[in-house]
């Protein structure tokens, strides 16, 4: 197979060449959780990718949605992987401010009751 460029490459092999994957064992984990998603359908490990293809990534609760603009099998650099896909991933929201948990001391007991009241003013519960 060597200089013949592939028509298609299987998906998890495509996501862990490209760096979306530490290791190809965990990412064919992922396709057979449900993970991964090639056109909007659910991946087995072994389905095809082609150039165009649409592939979502879901880990740690972050989708990543990318587009295969080339093929590759084998685990390049990150600065070659980066040329092999269109991040289409959307920038995340701007978190937005929480009040300051309060702190209480390690063994100081169960909070009184005005404690709690002030807790749950803090968290937005109480008048």
């Amino acid at each position: 197979m060597s200089g013949q460029v592939p028509v298609s490459v299987r998906v998890d092999s495509w996501t862990w060449a490209v760096r979306l994957f530490k290791t190809r064992s965990l990412a064919a984990a992922a396709c057979r959780g449900g993970h991964v998603r090639v056109n909007g359908d659910k991946a087995k490990p072994a389905q095809p990718v082609r150039i165009g293809d649409e592939v979502r990534v879901r880990e740690s609760g972050v989708e990543r949605i990318v587009t295969v603009r080339r093929l590759i099998v084998k685990r390049v650099g990150a600065s070659v992987a980066v040329e092999c896909f269109d991040d289409l991933t959307p920038k995340p929201a701007t978190p937005v401010e929480v009040p300051a948990a309060v702190i209480r001391e390690r063994g100081a007991g169960r909070p009184t009751k005005r404690d709690r009241r002030v807790l749950d003013r803090l968290r937005g519960h109480g008048s």
